[in-house]
């Protein structure tokens, strides 16, 4: 084992190092040592933390912007859709108003037609009575004056007054018929002005009904001397879309004719209607109550309500259940535009900006802790460094195998 020496500063005494002296030394270096690695250690665990607290802080405003971003969109969504609704429900409520003044004019109109018919009908009845009180009369006077006739005559040339009184009465009789069937044309126009009158009220009734029944759905009413049905209701669902018509026809006779089936029939395919409903006083002989018949359907207007109802949830059930099926095409149409319209762009960049943000700071932390990491790695080389300058001049002193003063084989992990 070669000697160390050890030189006195005071009086340049040289004396040797002992073994107690030197594991002193290297103790009290290891001591240091560790020390010195457990306060690195200590100060880097606590920037770790820092470092993590920081990191779930950002996250947490992150999360906090979105949530705040997301409940923002969907109070404008809401508020959207609300000012859609409230103007769509200003819009029915204003057609409403309308139809509704609309049915009370012409209900006015009508019940002003009613009275003035009826006065008419009136004042024909009394002509024509005071019309048969004139005939009577004229053939008493008539009856009277050829009896005188006869009696006169009767003196003078029997033969020949006998055949002139025949001719006379042939003609007051052949007079007083052409007076009836004049007084029966008269009564039977009036008649028939009555029923087309009352025809007429029933048609308002059924247009009023059915406003008031469905306020959504659409009424129109055929005017007269055009083709068609005298009313159909155009059927709207909750959104307003048309769905279908049904088309009526109003009857109000003490008969019921066939021919009115193949007529509204044709009607309903002129006018493109789902559905065809006769409204009639008088049912056919075969039907006591509500039915079907050739295709169409037929009721009382005390029935009406109840079938218009049936009729019409029909037509919107099947209206749905092809629109489920026709549209899908439709719908994706409808999502790529979306998906590719400025709303979701718009959209999609807001978050994305979000995203980035987010990620720039998370990199710049994480630039942060990388270049503080580089400097704690060149002070531990540095330290390395001048510890292996140590042990390169201990070892050029005293040896190789007098001290150990390799720092890596005391833990590896420094060379890391």
């Amino acid at each position: 084992m070669s000697s160390f020496n050890i030189t006195c500063p005071k009086c340049l005494h040289q004396f040797e190092a002992g073994e107690s002296m030197r594991a002193e030394m290297k103790d009290q270096l290891n001591t240091q040592m560790m020390k010195w690695k457990q306060e690195k250690e200590a100060a880097f665990q606590q920037k770790e933390q820092q470092f993590q607290l920081q990191l779930k802080k950002k996250e947490e405003e992150a999360n906090q912007r979105l949530e705040l971003e997301k409940k923002q969109l969907q109070t404008e969504l809401q508020q959207s859709i609300q000012k859609k609704v409230s103007e769509d429900f200003e819009n029915k409520l204003r057609l409403l108003e309308e139809n509704a003044a609309e049915s009370a004019e012409k209900l006015k109109m009508a019940r002003q037609k009613e009275l003035e018919f009826l006065q008419k009908e009136q004042a024909l009845l009394n002509k024509e009575a005071e019309m048969q009180v004139q005939m009577q009369r004229q053939l008493m006077q008539e009856r009277e004056k050829l009896k005188e006739q006869l009696v006169r005559e009767e003196t003078e040339k029997s033969s020949i007054k006998d055949q002139e009184h025949l001719l006379r009465v042939k003609e007051l009789e052949k007079q007083l018929e052409d007076q009836k069937k004049l007084a029966e044309e008269m009564r039977r126009r009036s008649e028939l002005g009555s029923q087309q009158l009352q025809g007429e009220v029933q048609e308002l009734m059924l247009e009023e009904l059915l406003a008031k029944t469905f306020p959504f759905d659409r009424i129109d009413e055929v005017g007269k001397g055009v083709r068609g049905a005298d009313c159909i209701q155009v059927v709207r669902n909750q959104l307003g879309a048309e769905t279908g018509k049904i088309i009526y026809e109003s009857k109000r006779t003490k008969d019921f004719s066939n021919d009115w089936i193949e007529k509204l029939k044709a009607d309903m395919r002129g006018l493109g209607a789902d559905v065809a409903v006769i409204v009639t006083q008088a049912l056919p002989k075969d039907m006591d109550r509500f039915g079907e018949k050739d295709g169409v359907y037929i009721c009382t207007f005390a029935e009406v309500k109840s079938v218009a109802l049936l009729l019409r949830n029909a037509i919107l059930k099947v209206w749905d259940a092809k629109k489920s099926q026709e549209n899908k095409g439709d719908k994706m149409v409808m999502l790529y535009d979306y998906l590719t319209g400025t709303e979701f762009s718009l959209q999609w960049k807001a978050i994305s900006e979000a995203f980035n943000q987010m990620k720039q700071s998370i990199q710049v932390e994480r630039n942060a802790m990388e270049k503080l990491w580089k400097t704690r790695e060149k002070q531990l080389e540095k330290v390395l460094l001048n510890a292996a300058h140590i042990q390169g001049s201990v070892e050029g002193i005293a040896g190789a195998d007098a001290v150990n003063l390799n720092l890596t084989d005391q833990d590896p992990l420094l060379l890391d």
